[in-house]
């Protein structure tokens, strides 16, 4: 579904930035760009190999099929022109007088581009003057200062972008700010929110002309950036990685399948708890957690679920109306969910849990970890811990009253057969897809192995276990049946569980 016009609730602007050898080569990228959605082109008289100023310029003002905004960067600024600034400067005063609905002066240089103006702007043609820093986002006071240097040079629109050395950076920034990086992405999906004039789109994955800038295609199919407005409530998924997850596409499509008025997207954080001292408005409403922040998450929680506690993970938080964080553990229910109905098959449904009294070995000792050995153990099966760290391996092992090993112990580890295998480590996932934390060989011991990896959806460690006759059971399948629970809490909502399955049958 396109993100169509007639429910658009922002003036934000698409702008789709254009780089490319020739002339021609430019006008097939802008109709590419309106045919992709956005709503004005960046012209990027830089990337051109050779550049006539007056037959290309009013070439591209007359057969662009969108409005035009037209940069020439320099070097100096992160753009590819290395040539004297008198003929920069003229080329971009030619675009003015031919017809460009925008142009780009950089704060270093409108002072001498005003000068050669001698009061002759267009009435018509607008000025951005912009400030990038490739380095690192200075404090509110220095943007403010910035801000107010930008608006004295006579700036039509204020541009600035800087880097985020950590996502608290985005908070600092108004006006047409880009924060650059994908700790930044966020600047680029809300503004509409907080009144930005213009986000960058690409036509292309990687295509970019500034760091951590996303497609045209996912700000309008994934994002639903039209519909964003001052009303949107703001949802994400908190981790590191975090640019491989899955749920920007879940939450975005269910949202806009019942006209839920959210958005949510992922958050590269680095530290949680200064994550949540820097969003603390309501407009922040509900946040999954991933690696490696679900138990550093526990401690910036104001509430949470007992049984959360006891696993002393949490992956789901909720911000109350009354601005307090409640967080809960989705994991173990849709995990051992999973597992308990590729157990039961096609079985008559029996009283009582398929994993009672059954030996179940859990890989790894961190959130996911103690959430599935927590549910394996109120489900009655008998616990044991492989972890890299035999001490954590114990610690766990303590609490729900199993056994430890160390990683290097598993594929010599077989007392019985028609065990359970669960990883909950980040062993096998992309990109290091070779990986896997057991022996071929020994996997002939289990009944049933479960990957909590979802990228790539078959691992390594869950095709050797088909090949050895193994049932399997998908981190897709725990991250769909986790996802239900978080829906429900984030929107009151009933969860879509088709849709949900319908969207990951692609994975």
């Amino acid at each position: 579904m396109e993100g169509g016009e007639a429910m658009r609730r922002n003036q934000t602007v698409i702008c789709a930035p254009i780089m490319a050898d020739t002339v021609d080569q430019m006008l097939n990228l802008m109709q590419n760009a309106k045919t992709s959605g956005a709503d004005l082109v960046e012209v990027r008289l830089d990337s051109l190999k050779s550049f006539n100023p007056q037959s290309d310029i009013d070439t591209i003002v007359k057969q662009s099929p969108l409005p035009t905004l037209f940069t020439y960067r320099p070097t100096w600024e992160g753009g590819q022109y290395a040539g004297d600034e008198a003929s920069r400067l003229d080329a971009l005063r030619l675009a003015m007088v031919l017809g460009a609905d925008c142009i780009d002066v950089e704060l270093k240089a409108i002072d001498e581009f005003n000068t050669a103006l001698h009061g002759n702007k267009s009435a018509k043609c607008k000025v951005i003057v912009s400030s990038h820093n490739y380095d690192n986002t200075p404090s509110s006071e220095e943007l403010s200062n910035l801000v107010a240097r930008i608006q004295a040079s006579g700036a039509d629109i204020v541009k600035f972008a800087t880097t985020a050395l950590d996502i608290t950076d985005v908070a600092r920034v108004p006006i047409i700010a880009m924060v650059m990086g994908e700790k930044g992405l966020m600047s680029r999906i809300v503004c509409p929110k907080f009144g930005g004039y213009l986000t960058f789109g690409t036509l292309e994955v990687g295509k970019v002309s500034a760091p951590g800038q996303p497609t045209i295609k996912d700000l309008l199919n994934i994002y639903n950036f039209r519909q964003l407005g001052p009303d949107t409530r703001i949802f994400g998924i908190i981790g590191k990685p975090v640019s491989h997850s899955k749920s920007p596409l879940l939450y975005n499509e269910a949202f806009r399948s019942v006209g839920f008025n959210g958005v949510y997207m992922p958050l590269l954080v680095d530290d949680v708890a200064n994550f949540f001292r820097t969003y603390s408005s309501l407009d922040f409403a509900g946040f999954s957690c991933t690696i490696p922040h679900k138990e550093a998450i526990v401690d910036c929680c104001d509430e949470v679920d007992p049984t959360a506690k006891l696993i002393g993970a949490v992956n789901c938080v909720v911000r109350r109306p009354d601005g307090k964080l409640f967080g809960c553990n989705t994991d173990y229910v849709g995990a051992i969910s999973a597992i308990e109905e590729a157990l039961q098959g096609s079985q008559p449904i029996m009283s009582g849990s398929p994993l009672a009294g059954k030996l179940f070995v859990v890989i790894g000792a961190g959130g996911a970890g103690k959430a599935l050995a927590y549910g394996a153990k109120e489900k009655g099966a008998r616990v044991v811990i492989a972890n890299r760290t035999y001490e954590q391996a114990r610690e766990l092992a303590d609490v729900v009253g199993g056994q430890a090993l160390s990683l290097d112990e598993l594929s010599n580890f077989h007392p019985e057969n028609d065990m359970i295998l669960a990883n909950t480590t980040s062993i096998g996932m992309q990109p290091k897809v070779d990986d896997t934390p057991i022996s071929k060989e020994a996997l002939r011991y289990y009944s049933l192995v479960f990957d909590a990896v979802y990228t790539p959806k078959i691992t390594r460690l869950l095709q050797e276990a088909q090949e050895s006759g193994v049932k399997i059971v998908t981190g897709v399948e725990m991250f769909i049946g986790q996802a239900y629970e978080q829906y429900e809490r984030f929107t009151g909502l009933p969860a879509p569980k088709e849709l949900f399955k319908k969207i990951m049958a692609g994975y």
